[in-house]
This record gives structure tokens, sequence and C-alpha cells, in this order.
């Protein structure tokens, strides 16, 4: 019965961890509605690699869920969160458009305003390039892998949003402006 009690408080802890994760999909997945009539450039999310493997792991959660509940009359709440994960909640964030908005961009992991922006910078690829974004205020890099057709268009709007000033560079190490020392003094 100890392990059972054990087994049951490691379901819960967690079924609490995936129920954040949850939340912030919901979250982003409702920000991403409410920004998509923003859209300048933007393309379909890459499924990642095991993506066959998740799903395949929310059909057998909603089976143990069904077992669990009806069978064995337990609880089921680790289990549920992380059925909602793997079966609805992950494939619905593919969703999401990655791309530029008219206030930002919308990275691979999170969305991040242009003013925001610290600093950028490219990897290429052999059929992608990857634009590695700085925040100015986290102190973290996001990446947004961008596809080969879309390159042009992704630098052409960056080049865009800095000469419009909605990226600043400013006061990251990057500044590149008109202040010079030599002038002074």
């Amino acid at each position: 019965m100890k392990v059972q009690s054990l087994l049951t408080g490691f379901l819960l802890l967690l079924g609490a961890g995936f129920f954040v994760a949850n939340v912030k999909l919901v979250v982003d997945y409702t920000r991403y509605q409410r920004r998509r009539p923003t859209a300048l450039l933007t393309w379909p999310s890459q499924k990642p690699p095991y993506y066959t493997l998740e799903l395949a792991i929310g059909v057998v959660l909603g089976f143990l869920i069904l077992l669990k509940i009806f069978r064995l009359h337990m609880q089921a709440f680790g289990e549920t969160m992380m059925f909602a994960y793997y079966a609805y909640l992950m494939p619905l964030s593919l969703r999401i458009g990655r791309g530029f908005y008219e206030d930002g961009i919308w990275a691979d992991t999170a969305f991040i305003p242009y003013s925001e922006v610290g600093g950028i910078s490219w990897r290429e690829g052999e059929h992608h390039a990857t634009l590695i974004v700085v925040s100015r205020l986290r102190n973290l890099a996001r990446r947004l892998v961008v596809p080969g057709d879309k390159c042009g268009a992704a630098r052409n709007l960056l080049r865009d949003k800095i000469g419009d000033h909605e990226i600043r560079f400013a006061g990251t190490g990057l500044d590149l402006g008109n202040h010079e020392e030599r002038h002074e003094g």
C-alpha cells in the first residue's frame, strides 16, 4: 500500500507540473488568436522530431485514464494533465504561426516584442536559416527557424523594422549609432 501512495503522490506532482505547462500553452494559443490578424510574415511550426511518439503517448494515456477511472475507480489527475498536453495542447500549439507580426517576433518558444529585441544574428542551414533573437529585458536568446523560401522576406522585414526604429540596439553592446567619442572634448 505504501508503494501505491508513493506512486499516487508522484503522479499528482507530475500532474501539477503538466498543469502549469498546459496553462502556458493555453495562454500562448489565446495570445496567438488575438495577434493572428496582425501577421506580416508567418509559416507553420515544424513538428518535433518525435511527434508521432508524443501522439502515441497521448493515446496510451487516454486508455490508462479510462481504465483507472471506470475499472479501478481511482483518480487520474496526473494522467489527465499529461493526456491533455500530449493529445491536445501540444498539437494545438503547433498551429501557432511562427514569424513576424506587427508588434514582434513569434520565435519557436516565445513571443518577443520588437521593443525587447536587443540583438539579432543569423545562422545559415542547408534548407533554412535560424534567426537568433536576444531579448534585452530577459537576457535570453530565442531561435526562429526560417524556411528557405521566407529568408529574403524575413531579412527585408527586419531591415525595415530596424530602419523604422522599432528594433533598437542601443545599450546592448551593438550600438553602432551616430555617437562618436572622437567628437567629444
